[in-house]
C-alpha cells in the first residue's frame, strides 16, 4: 500500500517488471528509526475527534466477535500446519479486497482527477488490488481456492478476521474525519509504541504470524492456477519458492499495512508508506526530518474540492428515486461481475476471466461519479455513492464475508 513514483500508469497490463531474487529475504527496518517516529505524537493519534462512526451493518457484531485473525494467532507454532496457513490466506484475501470499495469512494469523490491527492489515492487503490492478487496467488500455491464472490464485507462494519476490532469501516466521500478514521485507521502499523499494548491484532501482526508459519511449515508450492498480470507499476508473478512468499508478505506490510517504523517504503518504491501518505492529506503537510525526528512540517498538501457523498447507512441507501435506484443497481450488478470474474480466474487458472475483470473494474467509475452528483433528499447538502452491494445475476443480493467462505 504506497504513493507511488509514477502515477501515469494504466493499471494492469502495461507490460512486465522485474522479480526480486527469489533467495533474498527483504530485510526489515532498524528499531531506532522505529523508535524516532513513534516519538511524533501526531503520526498516530494527533488531531481533532471527529463525528462517531454509523452504527455496523447487521452482522458486523459477530463478525467482531469472531475475532478469526486473533484465534489463528493464539494457536501454537506447531499446530500451524498448511490448513492454518489456507485458513489465513482467505482471511488475506478478504482483507485486501475490504479496503478497496473505502478507498475508491474517496478517490472518486475528488474533483480534481489530475491534483496530487487523487493522484496518491489512485496509486493506492492499485497497490491494494496487486496485494490482493498477492494473497491469491500465495492461497493458490498451497492448494487453496480463493473465495472472492462474497467475500465484501458488509459496510459499516469491522474489517474480516477481527483485525482492529475496535474499527467500524464505512463508505464515505473523501473528508479529514473520513482519512482520520477509515483510512489511517486501517493502515496503523503494528509497532506496539504506536497503540496500546495487548490490542486487538493488527494487519501487521497478522501478517507475521503468517510468515513466521510459512517459515515453519515450508509447504509444498505449485504454480498452476496462479496469475502472472501488470498491476500499477508492480507485476503479479507465480509464488513458487519460500524467496517469494518472503517477497510477497514484505511488499503487503511495507507499502503500508504492517509499516513498523519509517515512513518510507523499504523496497524499491522511493514513496511512502499509506499509513503515513493518508497522514499528510490528514495533516495537511508533508512529513519531513528535522533533527532526527519525522513531523508533518514539510511542504503544503492542500485538501482537494470534493463530491459531499454521504456515509452509505447500514444496509444501503433507503428508497432511492429511479434515477439514482437504477444507477445503483448498475453499479452493484457490475461491482459483482467483477468479483466473479476475479474469482473464476483463480479458481480455473483462466487469464482471459481476469482481464474480463480488470476491464469491468476500470468501468464503475463512470457509474459511481454520476451517483456523487445527486443529491440525497434529506436535505443535508450530501450526495449519493455506490455501496458495494453484491447480487446474484438475477438481481438478488448475495451473502457477504458474514456467512464464510467455503472450507479448504
Amino acid at each position: 500500500m504506497t504513493q507511488r513514483r509514477d502515477d501515469t500508469d494504466n493499471g494492469p497490463g502495461d507490460g512486465p517488471a522485474d522479480a526480486p531474487d527469489d533467495a533474498a529475504a527483504l530485510g526489515r527496518r532498524g528499531f531506532v528509526a522505529s523508535a524516532a517516529l513513534a516519538a511524533v505524537g501526531p503520526v498516530v493519534l494527533g488531531g481533532p475527534a471527529h463525528a462517531a462512526a454509523p452504527a455496523a451493518a447487521p452482522g458486523a457484531a459477530r463478525a467482531m466477535q469472531r475475532g478469526t485473525v486473533a484465534r489463528l494467532l493464539e494457536i501454537p507454532a506447531p499446530g500451524r500446519d498448511v490448513r492454518w496457513i489456507r485458513q489465513a490466506l482467505q482471511i488475506a484475501v478478504q482483507l485486501e479486497l475490504s479496503t478497496i470499495p473505502p478507498y475508491l469512494c474517496a478517490w472518486w469523490s475528488v474533483k480534481d482527477r489530475r491534483g496530487e491527492v487523487a493522484r496518491r489515492l489512485r496509486s493506492i487503490v492499485i497497490d491494494e488490488m496487486f496485494h490482493m492478487g498477492l494473497a491469491c496467488n500465495m492461497l493458490t500455491a498451497v492448494g487453496g481456492r480463493p473465495w472472492i464472490a462474497g467475500a465484501v464485507p458488509a459496510y459499516p462494519g469491522p474489517l474480516p478476521g477481527g483485525v482492529r476490532s475496535e474499527l467500524t469501516v464505512y463508505l464515505s466521500g473523501l473528508t479529514k474525519g473520513y482519512v482520520h478514521d477509515v483510512m489511517m485507521g486501517i493502515e496503523m502499523p503494528e509497532n506496539p509504541l504506536l497503540r496500546a499494548l495487548g490490542g486487538p491484532p493488527t494487519i501487521g501482526d497478522f501478517y507475521d504470524g503468517l510468515l513466521d508459519a510459512f517459515r515453519d511449515v515450508r509447504p509444498d508450492l505449485t504454480a498452476r492456477g496462479q496469475m502472472t498480470e501488470r498491476i500499477g507499476a508492480d507485476a503479479l508473478r507465480p509464488i513458487t519458492s519460500p524467496g517469494d512468499v518472503e517477497w510477497a508478505i514484505e511488499i503487503i506490510k511495507e507499502q503500508g499495512e504492517g509499516t513498523s517504523s519509517s515512513p518510507q517504503a523499504h523496497l524499491a518504491h522511493d514513496a511512502l508508506g499509506h499509513y503515513y501518505a493518508f497522514a499528510e492529506i490528514y495533516h495537511g503537510r508533508a512529513l519531513r526530518r528535522v533533527g532526527g525526528l519525522w513531523e508533518f512540517t514539510g511542504d503544503l498538501v492542500p485538501f482537494p474540492e470534493v463530491r459531499p457523498m454521504g456515509v452509505v447507512p447500514a444496509g444501503g441507501w433507503p428508497r432511492p428515486a429511479r434515477e439514482p435506484g437504477r444507477l445503483l443497481q448498475h453499479f452493484d450488478v457490475r461491482f459483482s461481475e467483477m468479483l466473479r470474474g476475479l474469482q473464476t480466474a483463480w479458481g480455473t487458472g483462466d487469464a482471459h476471466a481476469l482481464d474480463m475483470a480488470v476491464k469491468v473494474m476500470t468501468q464503475l467509475e463512470e457509474s459511481a461519479v454520476a451517483l456523487m452528483e445527486m443529491p440525497l433528499p434529506d436535505g443535508s447538502g450530501h450526495t449519493y455513492g455506490p455501496q458495494f452491494h453484491v447480487v446474484h445475476p438475477a438481481g438478488g443480493r448475495l451473502a457477504t464475508a458474514d456467512s464464510g467462505p467455503p472450507a479448504h
